[in-house]
């Protein structure tokens, strides 16, 4: 859950393949409350594309997609 100040859940996606980083950022989003901020770190390349997508789909704010290295990272602001 977010923390004070806006702190974003993580999650923890590096090593999976597709579609694991999807899968395991719908399973946080389902815990989380509307307006939370969710961030996952993935080193599957698709995941650039793919979690922007599911956030689209859900209807999910992208806030940030950001690749570093051999990292992806995406930030996520939940709907209800």
């Amino acid at each position: 859950m977010s923390g004070p100040g806006g702190d974003a859940a993580e999650v923890d996606a590096r090593g999976l393949r597709c579609p694991a980083p999807v899968l395991r950022a719908a399973a946080a989003a389902r815990t989380l409350p509307a307006g939370a901020l969710l961030r996952v770190t993935a080193t599957d390349p698709a995941a650039a594309v793919d979690l922007p997508a599911w956030a689209r789909m859900r209807g999910h704010e992208l806030v940030t997609c950001e690749g570093t290295g051999d990292l992806v990272v995406v930030t996520v602001r939940l709907t209800g």
